[in-house]
């Protein structure tokens, strides 16, 4: 069974020290659970420093990534920054992690830009050393991308750091179902930039067929698994069928199944609670995040259903 509802804010930017503070302040008093940082090259602060600082002007907000790309920092290197931030923050730290997307970040950064199969693989790999680095005990690791030989991370977690494995496609959320704390259901960005197919790939037949991805995989696992989602069309109106109609051509169906799809979130408080608690339902989804431009209109929604 799903559990009780909690939401995040996936924030980008802040002007100043204590601009970054205030917003952090602010997710946190309106009941919120978690900030969460993106990971690319382009106008967005650097994640695991920007943590941190959510970290210390705060006392409960959990604070994470979504996601950090596997390929921009050595596993090990990512496990112990994470397992630092977790200790200094008293285990408030959400690891989210991924095989990479941006084609734009690895041709600005000169980084390879291998097949999705083959950042897959090396994926894997980088989950199976994470893993092992937070145990805090030595261990060993010779795969085909990476060579760990009798290491053990300092510090170890506090407790049980969650694991959040985003993706789009059947073998990254089949990993998730075996792998992971938390599965974050996203769009299939395997073109590596956000377009048209991207949009269709979260409608809810696609959606659909995700979760019953996760589902086969993670057997007995599913009722500890927490379904996430990231909803990049979100508004709170009073003329939900107005939004619908301007989004429909970006997904290529009608107003209706635009505002099923598993990236929109649209409606009165009360349409979007509904929606929500018929998604918790249908796809297991407890954990919804929203964009920071959204954080003041979706309060009265957090307000009403955090924790049930």
């Amino acid at each position: 069974m799903p559990g009780p509802f909690r939401f995040g804010v996936q924030v980008s930017q802040g002007e100043s020290m204590s601009d970054w503070r205030d917003k952090a302040r602010k997710i946190e008093d309106l009941g919120y659970s978690t900030l969460f940082m993106p990971d690319h090259f382009g106008q967005e602060l650097a994640p695991m420093p920007a943590i941190a600082m959510a970290a210390a002007s705060t006392t409960t907000l959990r604070i994470g990534s979504l996601v950090f790309d596997n390929d921009y920092k050595h596993p090990a290197i990512l496990a112990k920054e994470a397992a630092t931030i977790d200790v200094l923050s008293d285990g408030r730290v959400e690891l989210g992690i991924g095989a990479g997307w941006m084609k734009s970040d690895y041709d600005a950064l000169g980084l390879p830009y291998d097949s999705p199969a083959v950042r897959v693989d090396r994926f894997e790999e980088a989950l199976a050393i994470i893993k092992g680095c937070f145990t805090g005990e030595p261990f060993t690791y010779h795969g085909e991308h990476y060579r760990v030989t009798d290491y053990a991370s300092f510090p170890k977690p506090v407790g049980l750091l969650p694991i959040l494995i985003g993706g789009g496609g059947k073998r990254v959320l089949s990993i998730a179902g075996r792998e992971a704390d938390i599965v974050g259901i996203n769009p299939n960005l395997r073109a590596g930039e956000i377009n048209a197919e991207a949009a269709r790939d979260s409608l809810r037949e696609r959606t659909d067929q995700k979760v019953q991805w996760i589902r086969e995989a993670a057997g007995a696992r599913w009722d500890d698994l927490e379904i996430q989602m990231r909803f990049f069309v979100c508004k709170i109106t009073d003329d939900r069928n107005s939004l619908a109609e301007a989004i429909a051509p970006m997904f290529g169906v009608g107003p209706d199944e635009a505002l099923e799809s598993g990236s929109a979130l649209v409606g009165t408080v009360d349409e979007v609670i509904d929606q929500l608690q018929q998604r918790r339902d249908r796809w297991g989804l407890s954990y919804v995040v929203v964009g920071d431009e959204n954080v003041d209109e979706f309060a009265p929604v957090v307000a009403k259903l955090a924790g049930s």
